[in-house]
């Protein structure tokens, strides 16, 4: 957990709930966020059941929220999503399960109910570089960041820029996979970088292209940097630079000053509810 006493982003699944009544297309009706380090379940379902069901139906689905919710106390939030996912077919279903990164649960909740219950997206003015940073992929970040600068690189996408920055031309937003940088980076996570600044980078968690990986073993990495370095005539250099994971299971990389490349420090990962 961070100094601060505010945990870090963590993963989290959710499913939408769906009705199907007769004569009726099936209407998206609600969303299920578990939170598995708490074992607690949140729910929002919709509360217009008179505008789309039989006064008789109504009634009954008006009553499913506090039902679910109860029994959710009492089963385990993981036991009863796994009752439902087993049980419901007919009139109610759900979907599967999607992986999410959130960090306030009440504010994901209704960022995904948004999302895909009412299908709608905060209604946002897009100032490149100002309101919002670029989403890349790590290639693309590379070459756009890197000492290459290849600043034709299209971004996929853009996500609000952290607040009190008065230009984010130096941040960007990318996808890291893998678990290595557990706790701090979930698997999956929206991660924010800022391009690597002047000084030591010793301690810091970088984006690190290694030149020595295969294609598909892992040339790009998130790591926290240390270097070995000796004085010479000509001032200093490396002698050894070793990434280190976060997560225990994972080994340590140890490279030669000309194995890889820093491109980016790492900042903070995005949750769901700030996107």
């Amino acid at each position: 957990m961070p100094a601060g006493g505010v945990p870090w982003p963590s993963r989290a699944e959710y499913l939408v709930v769906e009705v199907a009544l007769p004569r009726r297309s099936p209407l998206p009706a609600g969303i299920l966020l578990l939170d598995p380090g708490a074992d607690r379940l949140y729910l929002k379902l919709r509360e217009d059941w008179a505008e789309w069901a039989e006064p008789e139906d109504a009634e009954v689905l008006s009553l499913i929220a506090t039902d679910w919710e109860q029994q959710a106390q009492q089963a385990g939030a993981a036991a009863f999503l796994a009752l439902l996912e087993d049980r419901l077919s007919n009139t109610l279903r759900l979907s599967e399960r999607r992986t999410v990164v959130v960090g306030d649960f009440e504010r994901a909740l209704e960022r995904l109910y948004r999302q895909e219950i009412e299908g709608r997206q905060s209604a946002v003015t897009v100032i490149p570089f100002r309101t919002h940073v670029p989403v890349y992929s790590l290639r693309a970040a590379a070459g756009r960041f890197g000492p290459e600068q290849e600043p034709e690189a299209e971004p996929e996408g853009w996500v609000p820029a952290p607040p009190g920055l008065r230009s984010a031309e130096d941040y960007f937003a990318c996808h890291v996979q893998g678990r290595s940088m557990e706790p701090r980076i979930p698997d999956g996570s929206l991660c924010l970088f800022r391009k690597i600044p002047a000084g030591s980078r010793q301690g810091k968690l970088v984006l690190v292209r290694h030149r020595g990986a295969t294609e598909t073993g892992g040339e790009f990495t998130v790591k926290r940097y240390r270097s070995e370095k000796v004085v010479t005539e000509e001032g200093w250099r490396h002698t050894k630079v070793v990434l280190e994971p976060l997560n225990p299971d994972y080994p340590v990389l140890e490279l030669g000053p000309e194995e890889f490349q820093v491109i980016a420090e790492f900042v903070r990962v995005i949750p769901i509810e700030e996107t």
